[in-house]
């Protein structure tokens, strides 16, 4: 099993944020840190602060991070399909691929938060139709990143007259999908079917993720796919380490590697993730690589 961290806030003075977050890059990878994630939002959600709190948008930091990093692989978790048109996302995507040198997850989901697509006047379609947006999203990113397709797009929400992405990833044969959210019938099925990883909330417990996998390994036999090709991640809060220690942590990280999940997310407490993750991480990540 390996470690990630995801980092979600950003309280520093505007001057200091660079610093911190080249601080928490570079401690992360020393402390072999396999994942570097931030959320992909445009105001901070209310439980680190709200609206008025400070929110990096995703893309410009994670390729900043790319350039103060080598080995980690760098995601937002997750874009909202309705940030941004699929073809741009797609180029965004690329580009950090491109400059990190083959290291860029595409994290995906349907979008949730209402009062930042009202705020900033991004249009907030219902549920149905964002998980419409969501499924030709991901056929146009994988179209974008087919080199034998360059021709046009048409569907329900998007209509593109061509699907050209150059330069092209640098990953093989295309960056990673991660597609976040434990939803049964659609989001497992969209897994099943375009993506390369799911990612599940810890908090649901083990028993609760054992049923969501098996709920996914029957997608994956109805669309014939191989369950054993997609990545198995969770995510959750890192201040359940202050109760149970790098050791109980990694015994109760111990039931999820059973279970097949081979990355465990982070989300560094408050303060500076920077101190953190030098304080925490490489203990974590030797005891759950033995998993």
């Amino acid at each position: 099993m390996r470690l990630g961290v995801h980092i979600t806030k950003f309280d520093e003075p505007a001057g200091e944020i660079r610093d911190e977050l080249a601080a928490a890059a570079q401690a992360a990878e020393a402390a072999g840190v396999g994942w570097i994630s931030v959320m992909d939002h445009f105001f901070q959600m209310e439980h680190n602060g709200g609206a008025e709190a400070g929110m990096l948008e995703a893309y410009s930091t994670l390729s900043f991070l790319a350039a103060h990093t080598s080995t980690v692989r760098l995601s937002a978790l997750v874009t909202g399909v309705t940030y941004r048109y699929p073809g741009l996302l797609a180029k965004s995507v690329t580009n950090l691929d491109v400059l990190s040198g083959g290291r860029a997850t595409l994290g995906i989901g349907a979008a949730w938060y209402e009062r930042e697509h009202v705020g900033l006047g991004v249009p907030y379609p219902p549920v149905a139709e964002r998980f419409e947006r969501l499924e030709e999203a991901l056929q146009i990113c994988l179209q974008m990143w087919d080199p034998n397709n360059n021709g046009p797009y048409d569907g329900k929400h998007y209509k593109l007259a061509e699907t050209l992405c150059v330069p092209a990833p640098v990953s093989s044969p295309r960056p990673q999908i991660m597609i976040g959210g434990g939803g049964e019938r659609k989001t497992l099925r969209m897994v099943a079917q375009y993506g390369d990883a799911c990612n599940l909330f810890l908090t649901l417990g083990p028993d609760e993720i054992r049923r969501k996998l098996d709920v996914l390994r029957e997608h994956c036999d109805a669309v014939g796919r191989d369950y054993s090709t997609i990545q198995k991640t969770i995510a959750g809060a890192g201040a359940m380490l202050a109760e149970t220690g790098p050791d109980g942590f990694a015994e109760q990280m111990g039931q999820y590697a059973k279970l097949g999940v081979d990355l465990v997310i982070l989300m560094p407490p408050a303060g500076r993730a920077s101190q953190w993750i030098a304080q925490n991480a490489g203990a974590v990540a030797e005891r759950i690589a033995e998993l």
